[in-house]
């Protein structure tokens, strides 16, 4: 007996059109950026950490509006004030200075160095990590050998001696910290460029005779901005830390210029007697410190693939 299946005409007839509705996606689409965002909105932290240096940069700015103060005049008669009187809403430090002014002003000044010295991190470390890892070869084992030598030198060392040969200053201080900052933010950059210079798009652009300068600006470091946002976002509040630890041992800033670190230093010599001194001052480094850590943690999870569930 055949087992054979006949085929006949009526088989092969068309069913009509297919809704178009089957062929669209359930989902909206959304692009990279505002997928990573949709996703920081979820970390409690972040958006915690966020607010907190939203606030601390807006009363850096407009703070010291607030009062009628000057954040360098001196009134001795009212020195070491702990309580909002007359309007001095933190008191008043040693020299009778009222602090709410001189806090928010070392704020602003902190930040402004944090901020100067990370640019610096990223131009340079960007740069350098960019050419070692897209040359590759006799050129990235040279580059790799000087950071490696820059790297052995406490970073320290290195501010202490640039420092001394320039005169004290926000330039000094941020130029001094970035001397070093940018060894990390340049083996970060250089570790991305060296995984993505065989892909398909880079061939496609040596083949089509586009320049090394435009592979890189257009093609390459584009696609390692996430971890450069992620490496900018930790690198700050490590510049603000180090700007403080430096004006804290005479490095820094010079009194009566305020800092955090400077202000910091001041109120150390008066914690017994007037601890608000100290107190501000450190209570505001210490939320920088952790609101832009919480942030980084944020983008961490935000922009990093692995991260996505």
């Amino acid at each position: 007996m055949s087992t054979e299946k006949t085929y006949t005409p009526d088989l092969f007839e068309p069913i009509g059109q297919l809704d178009k509705r089957a062929e669209q996606l359930n989902r909206k689409q959304v692009g990279v950026w505002k997928d990573a965002w949709l996703r920081f909105k979820q970390n409690k932290g972040a958006l915690l950490g966020l607010f907190l240096v939203l606030v601390i940069g807006l009363l850096a700015i407009f703070g010291p509006l607030i009062n009628e103060y000057d954040w360098s005049t001196q009134n001795v008669t009212i020195k070491n004030q702990d309580t909002a009187v007359d309007g001095h809403y933190f008191g008043t430090d040693h020299a009778g200075r009222d602090l709410w002014q001189r806090v928010w002003y070392g704020a602003k000044v902190s930040l402004m160095i944090a901020f100067l010295a990370v640019f610096l991190d990223v131009i340079i470390g960007v740069t350098i990590g960019g050419i070692s890892g897209y040359f590759g070869g006799r050129v990235d084992a040279i580059i790799q050998r000087f950071i490696e030598i820059i790297y052995s030198i406490p970073n320290l060392i290195i501010i202490i001696l640039l420092i001394m040969l320039m005169e004290p200053g926000i330039w000094a201080i941020a130029i001094s910290i970035a001397m070093t900052g940018w060894v990390p933010m340049s083996r970060i950059v250089r570790a991305q460029v060296l995984k993505l210079r065989s892909q398909e798009y880079v061939l496609a652009a040596r083949t089509l005779g586009a320049s090394h300068k435009r592979i890189l600006l257009k093609h390459l470091i584009p696609n390692v901005i996430g971890p450069i946002i992620i490496a900018v976002t930790f690198s700050i509040p490590s510049a603000i830390f180090f700007e403080a630890f430096l004006s804290f041992i005479g490095l820094g800033l010079r009194p009566p210029e305020a800092s955090l670190g400077v202000l910091i230093s001041e109120g150390n010599g008066f914690m017994q007697l007037s601890p608000h001194n100290l107190i501000w001052p450190a209570l505001v480094l210490s939320i920088l410190m952790f609101a832009f850590n919480m942030i980084g943690d944020g983008l961490r999870d935000a922009l990093d693939p692995r991260m996505k569930k």
